[in-house]
C-alpha cells in the first residue's frame, strides 16, 4: 500500500466529526464473550492488523468515520498501548 494512506486514515478522522480532539469511552461488545475485536492500521477491514480487544475491554475512541472505501463506519481507539482503528459497530459508549 502506499505511503499516503496513513495520512488518508488520519485527515478521515479530522472530517468525519465526533470527538475528534477528546477522548471517549467505549466497551467492546457484540461479538461472541471468547471473540475479540481487531485493530488495524487503516479504516478498512483488508488493512494489517495491530492487536486484539477481548469482549467487555474499555477503549478509548478518539473520533469515528464513515468516509472509508467500504462506507463502513470505523473509529480511532486506543486499548493498552495501541493505537488503530476497529469498526463502530462493537463498540458501545461507555
Amino acid at each position: 500500500m502506499s505511503r499516503s494512506l496513513p495520512r488518508l486514515a488520519f485527515a478521515l478522522l479530522l472530517a468525519g466529526g465526533g470527538s475528534a480532539w477528546g477522548a471517549e469511552p467505549f466497551r467492546v461488545e457484540g461479538l461472541p464473550r471468547d471473540d475479540s475485536l481487531t485493530i488495524r492500521e487503516t479504516p478498512d477491514a483488508g488493512a494489517p492488523a495491530l492487536g486484539q480487544i477481548p469482549v467487555g475491554r474499555r477503549v478509548l475512541g478518539f473520533g469515528c468515520t464513515n468516509e472509508t472505501p467500504s462506507g463502513l463506519t470505523w473509529c480511532r481507539v486506543k486499548f493498552d498501548r495501541t493505537l488503530g482503528w476497529a469498526r463502530r459497530r462493537y463498540l458501545t459508549p461507555d
